[in-house]
């Protein structure tokens, strides 16, 4: 019974994870609130500390955040087979959308109702990733060293162009440093 609930779950996560790949226009950092609204809420698969982590995780690593959010979610719920499902799930949208668009954006994209919906596409794709801020921002632990790091982090890449992985490696010593000497 156990291998046909696993199944289930699998071909849940395929079907979930295509869905957010099709239909969310602006990237990783665009799905992120309906990777949550769909785990978390929807499914009850994971909690707000789960997915706030895999988050964590998956803009660390090498990779787009949502490729990498849906292997980790996928792992995490499914095990290697749900990895895979959810990961072919947010994938295969984006390539058959971008496949089929290669064969005729060309002759498109000078039109101005083309214009202007990309226009509107932008504008919409700025909530949806402003949404995921506030998302994460509100499942955050707050305080006076969080809230410095965070202030770190957006200046030094905000203004002075820093790569993001000595960024994010600063943040996590100093996390470290700071946690390992209050359990201390």
């Amino acid at each position: 019974m156990a291998v046909m609930e696993n199944e289930n779950r699998v071909w849940k996560l395929f079907v979930t994870f295509f869905k957010i790949g099709a239909f969310t226009f602006g990237g990783g950092y665009a799905m992120i609130p309906l990777i949550k609204e769909e785990v978390v809420t929807k499914q009850h698969w994971l909690e707000d500390q789960d997915i706030l982590d895999i988050i964590a995780i998956a803009e660390s690593t090498p990779g787009p955040i949502a490729v990498n959010t849906a292997t980790f979610v996928g792992k995490k719920t499914a095990g290697m087979a749900g990895a895979a499902a959810a990961t072919g799930g947010v994938i295969l949208p984006a390539f058959i959308i971008i496949y089929c668009l290669s064969f005729v954006l060309r002759q498109f994209e000078e039109l101005a109702v083309v214009k202007y919906a990309f226009v509107g596409i932008r504008a919409a794709v700025l909530v949806l990733i402003f949404q995921g801020l506030l998302s994460m921002y509100k499942a955050c632990p707050k305080g006076k060293m969080e809230y410095l790091l965070m202030a770190f982090a957006f200046v030094v890449t905000a203004f002075f162009d820093v790569n993001i992985l000595i960024v994010i490696l600063v943040c996590a010593l100093t996390g470290l440093l700071v946690n390992g000497r209050k359990q201390s």
